[in-house]
């Protein structure tokens, strides 16, 4: 039998009791969703329902129009995710197998931009959306994030790795540069592209100061700012509250669970690399 050091079970038992910590809030968010609000004004803190209700959820669709923002924030989500990702590998393929003057500087300044905080960036982002005549559209919410400095990086550091060999073949067989990006560059990169499509969808789902900025209809609202506006108007309605709360964390937590070996394989394998 193969014994255990007392520090991986000093390591694992820290690792669980971080993970319940972190886990808690979210876990009781959720439960508090399906609870009355005379039960949680009884006990607030109480973990599990006494009675399974679905009275917030109700409550919720009645009072807002939930079923839009969740609409509209999965369309900003899905359409900016594809975008990302088809110019990440795009300017990334560029970087990683073509020679050009300046190469190199540039790709220093797109990293570069990965350090400026984006409230930096606020102002003039939102004076390009009003010359382009997009506030209060979903576009003010995709067209200055077409290309994000992570997605290019890491596309660039996979693509650099793949056997010239495998080019030269595609090439050979007649391939055209958008012929070597789709047969061999893409399918060689899936990591890359499953991390950098969970960064970005979790990000635009989360998102809450640009749709603040530049959004000021109720109607093309995504959920993280509905549910400041839903929790101004409701505020003593928590289980409503928690409800549209658990809306908004329950889909990226489900797509986490599906692609997280992505994100892990993505992240270990740009970090070797």
């Amino acid at each position: 039998m193969k014994r255990v050091r007392p520090i991986h079970a000093l390591i694992s038992i820290f690792l669980t009791v971080f993970s319940a910590v972190m886990l808690y809030p979210v876990v009781w968010m959720i439960l508090t969703s399906f609870k009355s609000n005379a039960e949680i004004r009884v006990n607030r803190t109480g973990f599990w329902p006494e009675v399974w209700t679905l009275e917030g959820y109700r409550s919720a669709f009645e009072y807002a129009p939930i079923g839009r923002w969740f609409l509209n924030s999965v369309f900003v989500t899905v359409v900016l995710t594809l975008i990302v990702i088809l110019t990440g590998t795009l300017i990334g393929y560029v970087f990683a197998r073509y020679e050009f003057r300046g190469k190199k500087l540039l790709f220093l300044l797109l990293l570069a931009t990965m350090m400026i905080p984006g409230q930096v960036t606020m102002i003039p982002r939102y004076l390009m959306v009003q010359k382009l005549h997009l506030f209060d559209t979903l576009g003010a919410l995709i067209i200055p994030h077409l290309v994000g400095p992570f997605s290019v990086f890491l596309s660039r550091q996979f693509i650099s790795e793949i056997p010239t060999d495998l080019f030269d073949a595609a090439r050979i067989d007649g391939s055209g540069p958008l012929g070597v990006y789709w047969h061999v560059v893409l399918p060689n990169i899936r990591p890359a592209i499953g991390a950098m499509g969970i960064f970005s969808a979790m990000g635009t789902w989360n998102d809450y100061l640009n749709p603040l900025i530049m959004l000021n209809s109720k109607e093309w609202m995504t959920l993280p700012l509905g549910l400041v506006i839903f929790d101004t108007g409701r505020q003593q309605d928590l289980s409503a509250t928690m409800a549209v709360a658990a809306i908004i964390i329950v889909p990226m937590i489900v797509i986490l669970l599906i692609f997280q070996k992505y994100l892990i394989k993505g992240i270990t394998m740009s970090g070797m690399k």
